[in-house]
């Protein structure tokens, strides 16, 4: 593997543990700052205000990284994420925490800048497999996170904020001097039109084959949110699991998937085609949720657990699929436009969610894993639909949209 690429997934890696880390201590930190006895809005708010700065932003950024190169924003995305890091470590008072996870989420733009990166360096034929890494390094920075932030903070409660800050200073060093750019920026002026974050929505639906994709990109990262959102209530009110037995069963989870997107992306793409392998993530997906919905004893959703993260196939084959859908000299400013749907998804899904389930916590816990299930089978037809002509009419649209 080249210099690059490691430089990337270690990006990617820090990213998805400086998120895991906050798990579990946010709750300890706000009480001990607003000295609240009900922190739960104050964690709403800041996991609001993460994924809204994300939402506006991740499409100027992505935009940015095609004029100017994905070299430097990455670098700002480092930068930022020491920043919001540093604040959290050491924050007296609540606003400076907001502010530190607003810098965040404003220069959150390491996993569409990651993804144009790899789609810049790696010919069509390899990308579904180093989707797959770049995932599965998510998925392992993911399990590090928490048990890092959990064995720190028993230390001290602001020592896993310091560590998160040196690494991504140390990771913001290392690409600074090593990691090469991935594409020739393009000479064109920015104009401040350009950086309008509602823009590339207007972009994105005034091209029709870009628009089931992207619906499927929302409904999966929707549908993604309910892990976080439900899955720690509803093995209490399933099996009445305590926290080590959440914890096992999301660590398992963790460890599969990331197995899972780490080898068989790439020999699943071979045999099955990039969308044959979108249609097996789901379809194997659902099936480990209908079976979640009616089991009745907790070793069932570790028995299944493999299926379950079979799921995670898709997921590689949907994002190099989606990077045919433009030109390349747009991969940015779609994968951005992409990042700022996941964040949309990441503000209504959870509320969604929980609304739900505590509407059938008392009679079927269960009922919540069915929703999910309903939600892929609405992203099946979008899923044919947008992958029809891999890319074709997209980019055909957009010769059309740049000729008027």
């Amino acid at each position: 593997m080249n210099k690059p690429l490691l430089i990337i997934f270690a990006t990617i890696a820090l990213d998805a543990a400086g998120i895991g880390l906050i798990f579990p201590i946010l709750p300890r930190l706000l009480a001990e700052v607003t000295h609240a006895g009900n922190i739960a809005p104050y964690i709403g708010i800041m996991t609001a205000l993460y994924a809204t700065m994300q939402f506006i932003c991740a499409p100027v950024l992505g935009l940015l990284s095609d004029k100017l190169g994905r070299r430097p924003v990455l670098l700002i995305s480092l930068a930022g994420a020491a920043v919001n890091y540093v604040l959290m470590a050491f924050a007296p008072q609540l606003w400076m925490l907001l502010l530190g996870r607003a810098i965040a989420g404003l220069t959150s733009a390491n996993v569409s800048v990651a993804t144009a990166y790899i789609t810049d360096i790696s010919p069509e034929e390899t990308r579904a497999r180093r989707f797959g890494l770049l995932n599965a390094v998510f998925g392992l920075g993911f399990i590090v996170g928490p048990v890092l932030g959990g064995v720190l903070g028993d230390y001290w409660l602001r020592l896993p904020f310091i560590a998160a800050a040196v690494l991504n200073a140390a990771n913001f060093l290392l690409a600074l001097f090593v990691l090469p750019e991935s594409r020739t920026p393009q000479k064109q002026k920015i104009v401040l039109a350009e950086l309008n974050p509602l823009r590339p929505l207007r972009w994105a639906f005034s091209m029709k084959a870009l628009l089931p994709i992207i619906c499927v990109f929302f409904i999966l990262s929707a549908t993604g949110e309910v892990y976080g959102t439900c899955w720690a209530l509803w093995g209490h009110d399933s099996f009445g699991w305590n926290g080590l037995w959440i914890g096992l069963s999301l660590g398992m989870f963790g460890v599969c998937q990331t197995l899972v997107q780490a080898f068989l992306p790439g020999p699943a793409t071979r045999l099955l085609g990039e969308r044959g392998a979108v249609l097996l993530g789901v379809g194997c997906a659902s099936i480990a949720l209908v079976v979640m919905a009616f089991a009745r004893e907790g070793w069932i959703i570790f028995a299944i657990m493999p299926i379950f993260a079979l799921g995670g196939i898709g997921v590689p084959a949907l994002q190099a699929l989606a990077t045919r859908q433009v030109e390349e000299d747009r991969q940015g400013q779609f994968q951005g436009l992409l990042a700022s749907v996941v964040s949309l998804a990441s503000i209504i899904a959870p509320l969604a969610f929980s609304s739900f389930y505590f509407v059938v916590r008392q009679t079927w816990p269960g009922a919540i894993w069915l929703s999910v299930v309903v939600l892929n089978v609405i992203a099946l037809p979008l899923i044919v639909l947008g992958t029809r002509n891999a890319g074709r009419d997209a980019k055909a649209d957009e010769s059309l949209l740049r000729g008027g």
